[in-house]
Formats: structure tokens, C-alpha cells, sequence
């Protein structure tokens, strides 16, 4: 059973609380002990623009939203956003934080649900996570560009949330993005009339996209809408799926088709493998991510906004 949601875990890339694959659970461990030793939590008023470097508990419709920033903000240089994956809190950007605060403005915070952020009151949308998103932003980023770095879930949210926004996102990086018809894309490669951890797992990804997952999320296909010229990098995963006779190649197919898809984000996209890397590619291979996020931000600041 624990194989078999190791596998939907991936291919989903929703996982819930708990679900751990590819070697995530040393890096959650080392860079949740790096946070907690270096940042206080604290509550502030909301209402002002909020410049503080730690990690801070903000009120966001009605929500306690748990944030953490650290950098400075560089003339006419976007703040960075990072968004985790489902059944993760910030403390899995925590490392990539580190590095890129080092030139840039970096920001993450805890999905409701997630980390130490509020739950949820009932089943959300994925308009309900953005209408979060758009208050942390405007806490910490105020009128200033932004640019979502997005893992997994957070990257489907992400791809979902800048169309609506141009005025705001001037550049995305998804690190192996929930492809848009994730349930259309399960339901065609293991037909109902599987067994055994194929049909294990065919349910498992329809449960988790109808809300059972710790954000109560519910996740519909959707196509991909443009979000203006802005550039996109997309880095998926190089491992292939295993373990799931006679679907593994086809479900691997169809993870790199939704990956495809993501690049009518912008005529500006750019497809990449992360070599060696699994579904945590900031995980497996950092340098790349920190490459990705850099060349967005630096290529977002010299546009004018």
C-alpha cells in the first residue's frame, strides 16, 4: 500500500500529509531544523505593506497565513514567490530560499492547510487558494512585480492564477507542475477495469483531485490560458514512473504531455529535463532551480512594468 501511494503520489503530484517519495523526507527534516533556529513567529496587523525578514503569521480573509521573507528588495527587481507542493509547507523552499535571497527578495508561505498555516473551513477552489495567494501578495509584495516559483500543486496554482493577473506576475517557473487534465490523463491510461496497484492507484489520483487532500482542494482539468508575454521556464522530472506493470510508459507519457502543455503559458516558455532529478527537482537538483528562478527574475526585471 505504501508503494502504491509513493506512485500516485508522484504521478499526481498532489500528495497528502505524509506522502513521501524520492528522498523529500531528509530535505523537509534538515531545512524544517535550518528554519526554525534562524526565525521567529510573530503576528502582524494587516493593512500596511510588511518589509520583515523571518517568518510571520498575517491575517488573510479571516485566515492565520504563515509566511516567511528574507532578502532585499532590489530596484526594479521582482519579489520572488515560492509555492510548495501539496503536503508541503514552506519549510521545503526553505534551501532554495536561502540561496536566492541572497541577490533577490524571496518569499513562501503555508497554503491553508498546509504547514502552520489555518485549515480550511470546507472544500476550496482553486480561485479560493488564489484570492490567498493575492493577500499574501499584497502584504508583502505591495504594487511590486512578482515572480511565482511553483512546485507540483503549487505549480498548477500558479499556471492557474497568473492568466488572471498579468498585472502582477511578470515571470513563472514550475518545477514538474501538476499537468492541467491530470483526471482525464489517469482515467484514459488505466481503464477502469484495472487491478491490483494500477486500480490502486486510478483511485487514488481521482481522490485526491476531488478535494482529499490536505488542502480540501478540488483540482478540475482545465486548459491552459495565456498569461501574457512574460517568460516560463517548465522543468519536469527525468526518473520514470516503476512499479505499476503494463502503465508505467504510459503514465510517463502522459506526465511529459501536460508538461508540454504548460508552455502555451507564453510564447516565451522554455521546456527543460531536470537530468537525475525525481518529482522534488528543487530537492534533487537545486543548481537548476536556482538557475530557472534567476534567469526569470532577471529577464522579468529588464522588461518595464
Amino acid at each position: 500500500m505504501l508503494k502504491t501511494i509513493a506512485v500516485a503520489a508522484t504521478f499526481s503530484a498532489v500528495a497528502g500529509a505524509g506522502f513521501v517519495g524520492h528522498g523529500e523526507l531528509t530535505a523537509r527534516t534538515q531545512t524544517l531544523t535550518r528554519t526554525q533556529n534562524v526565525v521567529a513567529t510573530k503576528t502582524v496587523r494587516h493593512g500596511h505593506l510588511d518589509s520583515f525578514t523571518g517568518t510571520r503569521k498575517i491575517r488573510v480573509n479571516g485566515y492565520s497565513v504563515n509566511v516567511s521573507c528574507s532578502g532585499r528588495t532590489a530596484a526594479r527587481k521582482p519579489v520572488v514567490m515560492l509555492m510548495a507542493g501539496a503536503g508541503d509547507g514552506l519549510d521545503t523552499m526553505a534551501g532554495l530560499q536561502r540561496t536566492l535571497s541572497k541577490e533577490d527578495r524571496v518569499c513562501s508561505y503555508d497554503r491553508l492547510g498546509e504547514g502552520r498555516s489555518d485549515q480550511p473551513k470546507g472544500p476550496q477552489t482553486i480561485r479560493d487558494s488564489g484570492e490567498i495567494l493575492t493577500g499574501v501578495l499584497d502584504r508583502i509584495a505591495g504594487d511590486r512585480p512578482v515572480v511565482l516559483a511553483a512546485h507540483s500543486l503549487g505549480g498548477l496554482i500558479a499556471g492557474r492564477y497568473a492568466p488572471d493577473h498579468q498585472d502582477r506576475v511578470k515571470g513563472l517557473v514550475l518545477m514538474d507542475a501538476t499537468i492541467p487534465a491530470l483526471k482525464a490523463s489517469i482515467l484514459k491510461v488505466i481503464p477502469e477495469t484495472a487491478t491490483g496497484i494500477a486500480a490502486e492507484v486510478r483511485a487514488q489520483v481521482i481522490s485526491i483531485n476531488e478535494g482529499q487532500n490536505p488542502e480540501q482542494i478540488v483540482i478540475p482539468d482545465a486548459e491552459v490560458r495565456s498569461a501574457g508575454d512574460i517568460p516560463v521556464q517548465i522543468i519536469k522530472h527525468e526518473a520514470q514512473f516503476g512499479g505499476i506493470p503494463d502503465y508505467g510508459p504510459a503514465l510517463e507519457q502522459a506526465w511529459s504531455e501536460g508538461q508540454q502543455q504548460w508552455r502555451a503559458l507564453s510564447r516565451r516558455s522554455v521546456l527543460s529535463t531536470a537530468a537525475g532529478s525525481g518529482h522534488y527537482i528543487h530537492v534533487d537538483r537545486p543548481d537548476l532551480a536556482v538557475k530557472a528562478i534567476q534567469t526569470v527574475t532577471d529577464q522579468a526585471a529588464a522588461a518595464r512594468w
